[in-house]
């Protein structure tokens, strides 16, 4: 009787393993198929805006680190923390509208004040601040409303409200809190994982309905039994819900590359990006990328298999700057023409014309170096003219980027690479005469091709026979 019962026990567990296989899967294509999210960095940080006692701060939403501000004091800026603007039907109302298919949110940052109503630790927006209500709450109704999926941020290996939370970036003690807690020695990891991570982990996980994915943060000194304890538990509580790389020790469903367009797995991969300079608010930034720049960025991560993730620091008030409001709408309308370019796409035999060795031999960076501060910008600031290829089913697509001029030739495109059976413009209804041989795509643009459009990225959809 127990060889019986040992098999058809070893049996039960090979089908459940199956299954949570096949949830994973089908979590991880989805993730692949939504390519554009909106990245919602919010808390205290919003209301000093980059000012500390009279004068401007370095590091951004860091702050409280570079300036050494015990968590006692650090704390009271909760206590004009009122965001009486905040309207999360139409935070997520305006990432409907730009095109954008998910949210990630802010749930904890490396400051250890948690942007829901957490029963773990009052250290909180609900007990602590005068609004008294929980922006998650909100958020899930609305991001149900609209369909769009909402992930959470959580900061695993910093939190500086905490007492045992040792970091080794980039040097030992480099991210600690060693002001209230100076004994870097003393901190256990563990005591901080038992008693704030997993209870509220378990907590974003149980109260709000499903969460598309757990952006973790700064992994530092996580150890690798607790990387896998970690995923277990979010398996357990959500089985859909994935979670990046910096969950630590290889456990992730999908690795980030931060504030850079270079793929970081040779499988799903996203990039999170900064309009300005700043991750929170911060009302001295004046350096934003324009539009353009945006879907540039857009267009070249997804060519190349990843998501982008758009990074808007809301402020004080609860409200959006008007600067990336601007930016916001003008991407959206972009994305009314060209939509099916980015979401029904996946990488092409080609990802861009003219490829080169130098830029095309990627480096994939797993380690903590990959994690940057706060104040960092690696993507590209040329507006120079290029080609960009996704494909689907039935197409390939053209994206020409910043394009001055109606001649195009496309040398990826030949007779033994592809059989051309018409071209269009996205968003323009005139014909398009073409010739293709040996060389490549010849065709001209229409001569109305860049009238009315704010954003010279122009889409050729190229059906085969």
């Amino acid at each position: 009787m127990r060889k019986p019962l040992f098999l058809s026990l070893l049996f039960v567990l090979f089908v459940q393993l199956l299954v949570g296989q096949t949830v994973q899967n089908n979590a991880l294509e989805q993730f692949r198929t939504e390519k554009f999210g909106m990245f919602l960095h919010w808390g205290l940080y919003a209301q000093t805006a980059g000012d500390w006692k009279g004068h401007k701060v370095k590091g951004g939403e860091h702050f409280m680190l570079y300036e050494r501000i015990p968590v006692q004091e650090y704390g009271t800026i909760a206590d004009q923390f009122n965001p009486i603007k905040f309207d999360a039907d139409a935070w997520v109302k305006q990432t409907k509208e730009t095109g954008m298919k998910y949210i990630v949110f802010t749930a904890k940052h490396h400051d250890g004040f948690a942007m829901y109503n957490s029963a773990s630790s009052d250290y909180n927006i609900v007990k602590r601040s005068p609004f008294k209500r929980d922006p998650i709450a909100a958020l899930a109704k609305a991001c149900k409303k609209y369909k769009i999926t909402l992930c959470l941020y959580y900061s695993l290996g910093r939190d500086w409200q905490d007492p045992d939370v040792p970091t080794n970036w980039p040097v030992k003690a480099g991210r600690s809190n060693t002001w209230d807690y100076p004994n870097e020695d003393a901190k256990v990891f563990n005591r901080y994982f038992e008693r704030k991570v997993k209870p509220q982990i378990t907590e974003l996980l149980s109260n709000y309905g499903p969460i598309g994915a757990l952006w973790f943060d700064t992994p530092e000194l996580i150890s690798k039994t607790e990387s896998a304890e970690l995923k277990a538990l979010v398996n357990k509580l959500q089985p859909n819900c994935l979670v990046n790389n910096r969950i630590g020790n290889g456990y992730g469903d999908f690795s980030i590359s931060e504030q850079s367009l270079s793929p970081s797995s040779k499988k799903a991969w996203e990039s999170c990006l900064t309009i300005g300079q700043n991750w929170g608010y911060n009302k001295h930034d004046s350096l934003w990328k324009s539009p353009e720049m945006l879907v540039r960025h857009l267009v070249e991560v997804v060519a190349n298999g990843g998501n982008l993730l758009l990074n808007i620091g809301p402020k004080g008030d609860g409200a959006f700057p008007d600067w990336a409001t601007a930016r916001l709408k003008a991407i959206g309308k972009w994305m009314d023409i060209n939509h099916e370019a980015i979401y029904a796409s996946h990488p092409w035999l080609a990802i861009k014309e003219n490829r080169s060795e130098k830029t095309d031999n990627i480096s994939i960076e797993e380690s903590k170096n990959a994690i940057k501060d706060a104040v960092f910008d690696g993507t590209p600031k040329s507006l120079t003219p290029d080609v960009y290829y996704t494909a689907n089913d039935k197409a390939v697509y053209a994206f020409l980027r910043s394009w001055q001029k109606p001649d195009v030739l496309l040398k990826q495109i030949n007779k033994s690479i592809l059989s051309v059976k018409n071209i269009e413009l996205l968003g323009n209804n005139k014909k398009i005469k073409w010739t293709v041989n040996n060389e490549g795509l010849s065709l001209d643009l229409p001569s109305d091709y860049n009238k009315g459009n704010q954003i010279p990225v122009y889409v050729l959809k190229i059906t085969a026979n």
